[in-house]
């Protein structure tokens, strides 16, 4: 038997429901979110009148910030970072909760800068906050057509880059002082670049060691990827070989569920005298000591898996090769010692320098 339009009572729930057919066709079958009558009529006729105004005017029901949160985490789900996404919107909901998404300009965002900052918070973790803004009220505007414009959110200056990477003698001092199991991690991170978790999560259906190369299916950004092992990393592997049938990194026997940062990570620290640096800093030493040795930003970008440029011209400071025949046009040192600086002139800046030379 149809039931009859409008709203109605299930006999399993206290809650009013709603049975309707929109103006704009759309079919409605839903919990009002009340137990008051008048309440979920109310509601019915608003959901009447906003699919009026749309199909007749074009005009966009009002959607709340926290109606918009929801969806955002449902599709931010997957990412590894999740907690994190997570936490920041809990933080964001004193001052956005109560808000229709139309309501959110440019002084609105303008209170949630000024209140983090009088909480002693640090522009980086205020920019956290504005980032995630901004991705989920563009996501609101391109994707979901909820809203037509947005205020724009400029990141706030003055954020200081971590730039904490160590030297090849820091590393091995440090790869010495480590237990066995987590100097794996730290050399193999130190020969690929990957992130803890990825590490971690390995497992050898994943890895070619003849096509010197392993894939990951579990990534910080969602997007699996190939991570082309050098001899430093299939050095590695192979230790591993037989130690667990599933995972190439294991502990006593299992995989590592548990924080690699623990105790043994501190402890390891402190005996190689290293202080301020963490497990994913070896990912910023890995992508130092290639711009160092002339690997370009783009190859970084590659290697790394980073899905724009911005996250790899932070290393660009670290290559000076291409920048060696600039520097050595003001170069005041006599012509019987510019011998010694000829190794790092480009192979045309060499000819052009032996042709002068030869000319009469």
């Amino acid at each position: 038997m149809a039931r009859n339009e409008g709203i109605y009572r299930r006999p399993d729930s206290s809650l009013w429901w709603i049975n309707a057919t929109l103006p704009n066709g759309k079919r409605v079958r839903q919990s009002a979110g009340t137990d008051i009558k008048e309440d979920a009529e109310a509601y019915l006729a608003k959901l009447k009148l906003d699919a009026y105004r749309e199909s007749h005017f074009g005009i966009k029901p009002q959607r709340s910030w926290q109606e918009a949160v929801v969806r955002y985490l449902e599709l931010k789900r997957t990412l590894r970072s999740f907690s994190d996404v997570q936490r920041i919107c809990r933080f964001l909901d004193p001052y956005l909760g109560s808000m229709m998404l139309n309501q959110i300009n440019g002084d609105v965002v303008w209170s949630v800068i000024q209140g983090e900052l009088k909480k002693g918070n640090k522009p980086a973790t205020v920019n956290r906050y504005l980032s995630t803004m901004r991705s989920l009220l563009r996501m609101a505007r391109d994707e979901w057509q909820w809203i037509d414009t947005f205020p724009k959110i400029r990141l706030l200056g003055g954020e200081v880059e971590r730039d904490r990477w160590l030297t090849h003698e820091e590393a091995d001092r440090l790869i010495r002082c480590c237990a066995p199991h987590l100097a794996a991690l730290v050399r193999f991170a130190l020969a690929t670049g990957c992130r803890a978790a990825e590490i971690t999560g390995l497992e050898w259906n994943r890895v070619d060691l003849n096509r010197h190369t392993a894939w990951l299916n579990k990534t910080k950004n969602g997007t699996p990827r190939g991570v082309p092992l050098n001899e430093d990393a299939k050095e590695v592997l192979r230790e591993q070989i037989g130690k667990s049938l599933t995972h190439c990194f294991t502990f006593r026997g299992e995989p590592m569920r548990f924080q690699i940062t623990n105790s043994a990570w501190h402890t390891a620290l402190e005996a190689a005298g290293i202080s301020d640096f963490r497990f994913h800093d070896l990912r910023h030493t890995w992508a130092s000591w290639h711009r160092q040795a002339g690997t370009s930003c783009d190859e970084l970008k590659e290697l790394g898996g980073w899905k724009s440029r911005e996250m790899v011209d932070r290393y660009a400071k670290y290559g000076t090769e291409h920048l060696a025949t600039a520097a050595m046009r003001i170069n005041r040192l006599k012509p019987e010692t510019q011998g010694n600086l000829v190794t790092f002139l480009s192979r045309s800046e060499r000819q052009k320098d032996l042709a002068s030379r030869l000319s009469p």
